[in-house]
Formats: structure tokens, sequence, C-alpha cells
């Protein structure tokens, strides 16, 4: 039986995921807005989010919320932390990767996390100490014992390019590693990807808490290891997350801490 959070959030991701169905098909009619260097929103984005928000509301009143599009209701026990359309840029270009990430936080430790991909109607869930799911079915995270074959996800750099050049040293050192790396565009859908043994593991620098919160509980729940790159539980507050089974976190976690501390040259 799903926890009452759990449930208001996956119809909170439905009644938003029917919103992005109903635009997929017309995405020439959407109005797109840019809030940064390649940085987009979309009043379909806004739309989600109102949903959302109000389904929240209106079953937790008390509850905190921080969204991507600018709803915010801090200090209070319980936060909701929403990207009511992850994928934007995928979005605004008719491909369906993308999704609605829900994250439920209780003071500094997440408990509840939706994943949904309205186009494929694939839902993923997870309730801390009550594992994760893809619709019906129970996720166990891929326990491939090394790099050596593995398939990664990743997410490029594409507001902030200062920490370029680390990032694709990174890049290149997993890309001769492992069988193959995929940056689909949407960083909480590629999370759930690694909990459902989509990946191997994914790596990405600078990511927003709502791009992450949903993602990592799916990851823990499914019986693997989302940590920052220090391999602490700091990943909400800097934006920096590693993810994978045991063996292939921390081999990432190697690689990635070599490269970040690797003497820049003169």
């Amino acid at each position: 039986m799903q926890h009452p959070m759990l449930v208001t959030a996956v119809r909170a991701a439905r009644k938003a995921g029917d919103i992005i169905n109903r635009s997929f098909a017309r995405v020439n009619e959407i109005t797109i807005t840019a809030k940064a260097h390649n940085d987009f929103v979309t009043d379909v984005d806004q739309r989600a989010e109102a949903a959302i928000v109000e389904i929240i509301r209106r079953a937790y009143p008390e509850h905190g919320i921080l969204a991507e599009e600018g709803s915010r209701i801090t200090d209070k026990d319980f936060e909701w932390i929403i990207d009511p359309l992850d994928g934007t840029t995928n979005f605004i270009h008719g491909m369906p990767q993308l999704c609605v990430s829900i994250g439920i936080k209780h003071f500094d430790r997440l408990e509840h996390a939706v994943v949904y991909n309205p186009i494929h109607d694939e839902l993923f869930t997870a309730s801390r100490g009550a594992g994760a799911h893809l619709n019906d079915r129970r996720l166990r995270i891929a326990q491939r014992k090394d790099l050596d074959g593995a398939l990664l996800g990743t997410g490029f750099p594409f507001r902030d390019f200062s920490y370029l050049d680390t990032y694709l040293a990174t890049f290149k050192a997993f890309m001769l590693k492992t069988a193959g790396i995929r940056r689909p565009g949407s960083a909480a859908l590629d999370l759930a990807y690694v909990a459902a043994g989509r990946y191997d593991g994914f790596w990405e620098f600078n990511l927003k808490p709502w791009d992450l919160a949903a993602g990592a509980l799916l990851v823990q729940e499914a019986g693997g290891v989302a940590t920052d790159f220090a391999g602490e539980q700091g990943f909400l507050e800097n934006g920096n997350i590693v993810a994978g089974n045991l063996r292939v976190h921390a081999q990432m976690l190697h690689i990635i801490s070599h490269e970040i501390n690797k003497p820049k040259p003169e």
C-alpha cells in the first residue's frame, strides 16, 4: 500500500503529465521564453507546475514547496521539490525524453519520489524503505561489477561553462573505460533509468535540487548509491551527483575525484 504522500505525488504528476501530453503534438503553438542562455521555459511548464502545486496545497497546506518555475513556500518540515517538466528543450523540439519529477523531503532526508514520463506512460515511484517501482514492477539496479562494458548516462554543461574542461576530462575518462555514454537531456529520467538498470551509472555537474531529488531516491531504493563527488549526501546543495551500484559508483567516484583534483596546466 502506497504512502498517502506518494499517492498525492502520483496524482499531481499524472495531472501535469496530462497537460504535457495535450501540448506535445502541437509544440509549434506553445509560448517559449528564455530564462537564461540555453535555459527555456514554456507556458506548459508553468501550467504543469500550477496544477502540481494546487494538488499539493489542497492535500498538505502546511508543507513547503521548492519548484523550478518559481513556486516557493519555505521553512517547513516537509518540502516538495518539483520539476514540472524536466527536459523542456526536448519538449520544444518534439523529443519524447522528458518527465515530471517530484521529490518529498522531511527535514534533510528524502522520503518519497515520483518521476513520470507521460509520453511513454512510465511511472517511477519510491518511498524510503519500501523500494522503487516502475508502474507495478519492482526495480533493481544493474549488477555490473565494473566499468568494462558499462553504459553510462550524463548531462552536458549548457548554462554554466566555467567547469566545462573538468567535465570533458571526466567524459573522456569514462568514454575510454565503458561501452558507451548517453546524454538524452533529462537528469531526473536518467537517474530513474539507473534505478531501472537501463544505465549502469550516471554523473553530472551543477544540477538543481529539482533535477536530483526524486531520481536520487529512486536509485537508493533500487539498491544503488547516489552521492556527490565527495561521496557524501550533499548533492541537493552542491548539484553534483554520481550514481550506480556499489562497485560502479566507487569506480566512477574514483575517476571523477582524480580528474577534479588533477593539477591544472600552467
